[in-house]
């Protein structure tokens, strides 16, 4: 039925209950009144009650126009056929007198030209001297006449009020008053044909009203339904459902794609922690494995000197350090991922910051025998959170170091571009290989040039993620054995 699709969710079950003797326990008009209420408050309830109002009232408005414009049409050609033939009564005594009237009166009555009129005569007293009624009409009384208003249209009634001659009158130069009516009956008539039409479809408008707000309301709310049905398949635990987009243009389209985007980042999210709590599951292992053996080590030794004890400790602290330090990044990719990071931010100078952390890893590279060079703009300023920024600009460094041969050179260079902060970090080492460059920002994850080298696999993910909560992106270009470029976009003081 309809109406279960228009108003699902509202009634459900409010025929439960049900006996053959419709006896329906209190309980139950207790259920069924708030079934009810439920679906009096829907919005599609309200979309076709609203619909079915201004139907109505749109009809009704219509109606009353059509019916004053062909009253007023019908009584306008009634009074003007009722002035001409007064007019041309008026002629015939002017011409002759009464008894000239009475002829020709009398004459036209021969030829039926006067059939539907009323013509009466009158002195200035209001004496009747002459009277012409129709077969019809004889037997009517007749309202008083204004006798100081010529063309005033005077009614005659029935005994039920109803009006059924119009008469206009005239006051001649000698005082007497003629007076010329017509039936207006044949106009009632049609009048209340119409409105009995009306009456008539008043049926026709309450189902063209609820029928086609129904059709709106359905039609409209239909991506909503299909929200609602997604939400519901989500509780199921099929985070992969997506709400089905109708090509409309209008803005539940719009709604119905920013929900799929929303829903595709959850997924991810909660793809992306289970992924990672899996890896830090396993990652954590084999340090927590380490520092047990450690321990156990130490506590079954017999003969155990302070010197092992200290080894033992240091060793215990180093493991729970690389823990506590995966935990940690793990916790500022989620909060930055999350939205949910905060960040001092503040107007930097990205020149000045970047040679800070040059300089740290300067030392480094000459150790390694690699070159670094800095080529960087004074015009590079933003806001950002400078720890951050020096967090990101540290871990690319360091990766195009522990990633490049001796005798490569790692560059790196600042400046504005397309209206945002361009830094680019680039060296000449291994390169990612092609199939690996898309899960470089995965959490965790470490190709396999990076197995011989020390680190956690969220380096990258911490740089991607910290870029994102300074509302900015960063691109990764490299080929195996050519060198890796990375690129980071930031928007400017400006914006």
């Amino acid at each position: 039925m309809w109406w279960m699709y228009l108003f699902a969710g509202s009634v459900t079950g409010s025929t439960k209950g049900l006996t053959k003797n419709y006896f329906i326990p209190s309980g139950e008009w207790v259920m069924s009144l708030k079934n009810l209420t439920r679906m009096v408050n829907t919005i599609g309830f309200r979309i076709t009650l609203w619909y079915f109002v201004i139907f109505s009232l749109s009809f009704l408005a219509l109606f009353s126009i059509l019916y004053f414009y062909v009253s007023s049409s019908l009584t306008r050609e009634q009074h003007l056929a009722i002035r001409a033939k007064l007019k041309e009564v008026e002629a015939d005594y002017m011409k002759g007198g009464l008894r000239a009237l009475k002829e020709e009166i009398e004459l036209e009555e021969q030829t039926g030209k006067m059939e539907a009129y009323f013509v009466r005569f009158s002195d200035s007293g209001g004496a009747t001297i002459y009277i012409k009624w129709p077969q019809w009409m004889k037997g009517l009384e007749i309202m008083n006449i204004n006798n100081s208003t010529p063309w005033w249209l005077s009614l005659m009634h029935s005994a039920k009020g109803k009006k059924y001659l119009e008469i206009a009158s005239s006051v001649l130069p000698d005082g007497n008053i003629i007076q010329v009516g017509r039936s207006a009956v044949y106009r009632e008539r049609l009048l209340e044909r119409f409105r009995e039409t009306f009456g008539g479809g008043i049926i026709i408008i309450i189902i063209l009203g609820f029928g086609g707000g129904t059709l709106i309301a359905i039609r409209a709310l239909l991506p909503v339904r299909n929200i609602i049905n997604t939400v519901r398949t989500i509780e199921e635990g099929r985070l992969d459902a997506r709400v089905n987009v109708r090509q409309t243009g209008d803005e539940l389209e719009e709604l119905s794609l920013l929900f799929n985007r929303m829903l595709q980042r959850i997924e991810g999210l909660v793809n992306g922690m289970r992924s990672a709590l899996d890896s830090v599951a396993h990652d954590l292992r084999t340090p927590m494995t380490r520092l047990r053996n450690t321990a156990e080590s130490a506590i079954q030794a017999k003969d155990i000197h302070i010197q092992t004890c200290r080894e033992a400790l240091s060793d215990c602290m180093e493991e729970s350090e690389q823990i506590l330090r995966m935990l940690n990044t793990l916790m500022d990719i989620s909060e930055a991922e999350t939205g949910v990071m905060r960040l001092n931010t503040g107007k930097i100078n990205l020149s000045s910051l970047i040679n800070e952390v040059v300089d740290l890893y300067r030392y480094v590279a000459e150790d390694r025998g690699i070159s670094i060079s800095a080529d960087l703009s004074d015009k590079a300023v933003l806001i950002a959170d400078p720890d951050r920024i020096r967090q990101v600009i540290a871990n690319l460094l360091d990766n195009a170091i522990k990633y490049t041969s001796r005798g490569g050179s790692v560059s790196i260079r600042a400046d504005m571009e397309d209206g945002h902060v361009f830094i680019s970090v680039k060296d000449t080492g291994r390169g990612i290989p092609e199939d690996e460059l898309p899960r470089i920002w995965d959490r965790l994850y470490r190709g396999k040039g990076a197995l011989s080298q020390k680190g956690l696999g969220l380096g990258l993910s911490l740089v991607r993620a910290v870029v994102y909560a300074h509302h900015g992106r960063i691109e990764a270009f490299s080929r195996e054995g050519v060198g890796t470029d990375f690129r980071v976009y930031l928007p400017d003081v400006g914006k």
